[in-house]
């Protein structure tokens, strides 16, 4: 089989490209990486050698190109399906896959007000109401999930409706969104992980800045 190879931009930055990686780590997927930084104001050109839709992450597995984060997951989650990526039981499976499309294609307020930027000091933000709603949506998924499952993840392990909504997780930290205990159960949980602690790790390193990301 040949080697997986993921494409990503900067840590400190692209939500999109965290969640593969955290996926694709804690379910223990030996892959190569490549960060490919990207410039909101004109695009980074080394784009084009890699990405159909010059976004990033991107999957290159032999001669087969994979984009979008969920794509790439649910691919790798085919190769490896003794791996758990998504829960076991079908009505799990099926939830799963549910609040994982809703974070894929919703949270827009969320997602535009309050970027991923793990070197930002935490702080409080003022946010909208459209943001508040987005939270609050969120914490309700979390909170329901835990509680039929008994956690420490949605579904008890980890799966890939954790890794999508892991850069959640560092947004509601960095500007002290809420104060729930269940941000605070699952964020310690996720925190915990060696996967999330080696992604912070090199973001905290790298000294590229995006203005428009920098809230």
């Amino acid at each position: 089989m040949a080697d997986l190879h993921l494409y990503l931009g900067n840590k400190n930055y692209s939500s999109w490209s965290f969640r593969p990686w955290i996926a694709m780590r804690a379910k223990d997927v030996s892959f190569t990486e490549e960060v490919v930084p990207f410039d909101f104001e004109s695009g980074n050109p080394a784009f084009r050698t890699f990405s159909p839709s010059m976004k990033v992450p991107v999957l290159r597995h032999g001669d087969l190109t994979v984009w979008d984060s969920l794509a790439i997951m649910e691919y790798v989650a085919d190769l490896y399906p003794e791996r758990g990526f998504w829960p076991e039981d079908l009505k799990a499976r099926a939830l799963a896959r549910a609040i994982s499309a809703e974070m894929h294609s919703g949270f827009t307020g969320l997602r535009g007000a309050c970027p991923m930027n793990f070197r930002k000091p935490a702080g409080h933000l003022d946010v909208s109401d459209d943001v508040r709603a987005d939270v609050a949506r969120i914490l309700n998924i979390w909170r329901q999930c835990i509680e039929t499952s008994g956690g420490p993840f949605l579904f008890g392990d980890f799966t890939i409706a954790d890794a999508m909504y892991a850069p959640v997780v560092s947004r509601l930290a960095t500007y002290q969104l809420t104060s729930d205990p269940v941000a605070d159960q699952y964020g310690n949980a996720m925190r915990g992980t060696e996967a999330w602690q080696e992604w912070e790790a090199a973001a905290l390193k790298e000294t590229w800045i995006v203005p428009v990301d920098e809230v």
